[in-house]
């Protein structure tokens, strides 16, 4: 079957991460859904017309445009696949574009409240420390959330004060981390073994001592804001949004923070720098005298 070739080929050769890949066949599987509705039983049947009156149905189904951006993407990967090993003789996916997805700024911490979070942990308890190496970690590397529980002892190497990342479809890349966060480390490394029962190699670990999961991470991050004084709801994920725009503001240039987050395309970065901007705006509108008036 072709869908089954397909994923294999995104598997193996292209190395995609299971998440993407199970993203992938659900989004191709429904488009298979819909030929089916409309009796077309072979993807060579399958012209540009076909394929917008699926994305029609999306729409009027009220699928968000990044969801409908999503199912074209699968499906344009499945039909470059198709014609490669020469299974279709056209590519229906040549004429189609992807929707104008409206801009939204990511959502940051300002400095007062990622400062609240950095101090919220108990260091007298061994989960306590834990918890501050983690949020320590994520601002001071701006890593994902994903790529922080996977995470192991030998990842680190403290005479270069870097870590070695797995990030998105198994590619490394090396983070650096300053003096505060080298000393949150030691720190957690001197109570970890109350809690490495099972001799895990994986540096975060819960409390039966087990390799912490993003899910756990999510869990703990809640605890926290509850606790204090955030506005709005805050995940572990705006650590990472506001890791790349601090540096930004502090005069970071643009391609050294891509690398950092590991972002594939520099566009992807950018919108960094639409939040920064803002930042820029609200300042001059604060402070110029006539700016006031």
């Amino acid at each position: 079957m072709e869908l089954e070739r397909f994923l294999h080929y995104i598997e193996v050769e292209k190395n995609y991460s299971p998440n993407t890949i199970k993203g992938y066949q659900d989004n191709i599987e429904m488009f298979l859904d819909f030929l089916e509705q409309k009796k077309c039983s072979s993807f060579r049947r399958v012209d540009d017309r076909l394929v917008r009156a699926y994305l029609v149905e999306l729409y009027h189904h009220q699928y968000a445009k990044k969801t409908v951006a999503r199912h074209i993407s699968s499906l344009r990967s499945l039909f470059k696949f198709l014609l490669q090993e020469g299974i279709i003789e056209e590519n229906p996916m040549e004429l189609i574009s992807n929707p104008k997805l409206d801009k939204k700024l990511p959502a940051i911490l300002n400095y007062e409240e990622m400062e609240e979070l950095l101090e919220s942990p108990d260091l007298s308890t061994p989960l306590g420390v834990r918890d501050a190496c983690m949020w320590e970690v994520l601002y001071s590397t701006g890593i994902r959330v994903s790529e922080l529980v996977s995470l192991k002892l030998q990842d680190i190497n403290y005479s270069l004060r870097q870590i070695k990342v797995l990030g998105k479809g198994s590619k490394e890349r090396y983070v650096l981390f300053g003096s505060i966060c080298e000393r949150r480390l030691k720190e957690y490394l001197k109570v970890r073994e109350h809690l490495n029962v099972h001799h895990s190699e994986y540096l975060f670990l819960n409390t039966k001592g087990e390799k912490l999961t993003t899910h756990g991470v999510r869990f703990i991050m809640k605890k926290y804001v509850r606790m204090g004084d955030f506005k709005g709801n805050v995940t572990p994920h705006m650590i990472r949004h506001t890791f790349a725009t601090d540096m930004l503001n502090e005069g970071a240039d643009l391609k050294s923070v891509q690398e950092l987050l590991g972002h594939e395309n520099l566009s992807t970065t950018q919108i960094y720098t639409h939040i920064t901007n803002e930042r820029l705006r609200k300042v001059y509108l604060d402070s110029h005298p006539r700016a006031r008036k």
